[in-house]
């Protein structure tokens, strides 16, 4: 008979052999989002897949705070963050570092993600933006490319922490 795990049976690491763990290369920007869930979403699932860090821009909320908790499940914790004015700036930084910048986003550019090949050679920044507004328009132009999820239902969107999963996901595939 199959029988769930108990949770000390998953062999889970500590916060603090989190920290020392190799990441993955990729960070995660978050640009003005407005929701406290899917702030905690996104570092709940930066958490499970070693993600290197979070950078919460804008308007997104920062920790600590109990409704973002409540989604993270303590991966505040263990992800790496740190909050920045404006957006823009990340991106300057992360660039000037080496990294890719790839705008989750449906644009006149974008690419399918299952049609972009992500190199291990590669480090990677992924922005996800607003709720309604999208990734901020003074944001797009300093973007290297754009990947969008295939879809095939009625909806022309994904909620944000649905979306930060599947590109996660995909990215981490590839790096580990």
């Amino acid at each position: 008979m199959v029988q769930k795990l108990k949770l000390e049976e998953l062999n889970r690491i500590d916060v603090e052999t989190f920290k020392k763990a190799e990441k993955i290369p990729l960070v995660i920007i978050l640009d003005n989002i407005r929701s406290m869930h899917n702030v905690g979403a996104a570092f709940r699932t930066a958490d499970a897949f070693l993600v290197e860090k979070i950078i919460l821009c804008g308007i997104t909320p920062q920790p600590p705070h109990r409704e973002i908790h409540k989604a993270a499940l303590g991966a505040t914790e263990s992800v790496d963050w740190s909050h920045e004015t404006e957006t823009n700036t990340a991106i300057a930084d992360l660039k000037s570092n080496g990294y890719e910048i790839i705008g989750i986003e449906q644009t006149t550019g974008s690419q399918l993600i299952t049609d972009f090949t992500i190199e291990r050679s590669k480090k990677y920044a992924l922005i996800l933006g607003n709720e309604v507004e999208g990734i901020s328009d003074e944001v797009l132009p300093n973007i290297d490319v754009f990947l969008e999820i295939p879809q095939l239902g009625t909806k022309h969107s994904l909620n944000v922490s649905v979306c930060a999963g599947i590109v996660m996901w995909e990215f981490a595939k590839a790096l580990k």
